[in-house]
């Protein structure tokens, strides 16, 4: 009997204890994973794998980076928008995912605004107009003559259907007046080995993602679609100053945590990475490769949200692009 009593104290005892591991204080209880919805060593890759580093160490737990790519960013954000609202899934959101994809995909699995809390407005960047070496074009005037006359050569690659790499070949299409065929690929580094194989003719994506193959002499930079010239690339025209009215677009990168998500747990997010974007080591790495860091609030990434939404929805519409 003092046996038996003396095991049902143990037990008793227990209990408060595996209640307490269970409602361990966020961060404690788990590894944190971080999405990002593209093929490893993209911009977004890049970020995800920068911030994961410096969440690591100033929230004490494993952050660790899944990628999840297709349909434009859609496959990962689809599976962040279903998980628990509990602090442990973050995702690398873009102006993609959060913004183009809402007019260009009809049957979006996600809702970027309802099923997501805003995190963080991390990075704008540039997008950048490439060609393989080879093709010998060395200005934008010459590749819109190039599309005009050889039909062989009429198609652009982009990291994937709905991405704003996409959009802007479709846009460049529309305004240039030349039919041309879209070629998806799922991620950045596929689409620009093609390029620079010359098996695709050209591409925008971002100059981040671009830098390795421009100086490793792969890749040819034709023109900038940000309304300025960039630091990076001084002599490089914009788009518009290429011949091309009307053509001016950037990219962003942002932070988000599934609905729900407690405040508390995204403003501490936001601050770690507000401060990591702060470091050193960050700005150099990251503005190194064209990057203007942010670090804006989560009522400020969806401000910008609101705005790019419906821009991007005229644009979808006036170029008549679709991912379906």
């Amino acid at each position: 009997m003092k046996r038996r009593t003396a095991l049902a104290g143990l037990g008793s005892l227990a209990l408060p204890l595996v209640g307490q591991a269970q409602a361990a204080p966020w961060p404690q209880a788990k590894p944190i994973t971080y999405v990002v919805p593209f093929t490893p060593g993209g911009s977004t890759d890049v970020i995800g794998r920068t911030l994961a580093e410096k969440l690591q160490g100033a929230l004490k737990q494993t952050v660790m980076i899944e990628n999840k790519p297709g349909q434009g960013g859609g496959i990962g954000a689809s599976y962040v928008a279903k998980a628990a609202p509990d602090g442990y899934t973050l995702f690398g959101g873009t102006i993609s995912t959060h913004a183009i994809n809402a007019s260009l995909y009809k049957k979006l699995s996600y809702d970027p605004v309802k099923d997501f809390e805003p995190v963080a407005l991390v990075a704008t960047l540039p997008n950048v107009l490439l060609v393989d070496p080879a093709l010998k074009v060395n200005t934008v005037a010459e590749l819109v003559a190039l599309l005009k006359k050889d039909e062989k050569k009429r198609n652009f690659a982009s990291s994937g259907s709905g991405t704003s790499t996409h959009l802007a070949g479709e846009l460049f299409a529309d305004l240039i007046g030349v039919p041309l065929s879209h070629v998806p690929y799922k991620g950045t580094p596929p689409a620009m080995t093609d390029v620079a194989a010359g098996l695709v003719t050209f591409m925008f994506d971002q100059m981040t993602a671009a830098m390795p193959l421009l100086q490793a002499g792969k890749l040819k930079l034709l023109a900038v679609t940000t309304p300025k010239r960039i630091p990076l690339a001084p002599n490089t025209p914009t788009m518009v100053e290429a011949g091309i009215p009307g053509f001016e677009m950037a990219s962003w990168q942002a932070v988000y945590a599934p609905h729900g998500t407690p405040k508390p747990i995204v403003d501490r997010l936001h601050d770690e990475i507000a401060k990591a974007l702060k470091l050193p080591d960050v700005q150099s790495k990251l503005g190194g490769l064209g990057m203007e860091l942010v670090g804006g609030t989560p009522q400020e990434l969806a401000a910008l949200m609101a705005r790019e939404i419906p821009r991007w929805a005229a644009l979808v519409k006036k170029s008549d692009a679709s991912a379906d």
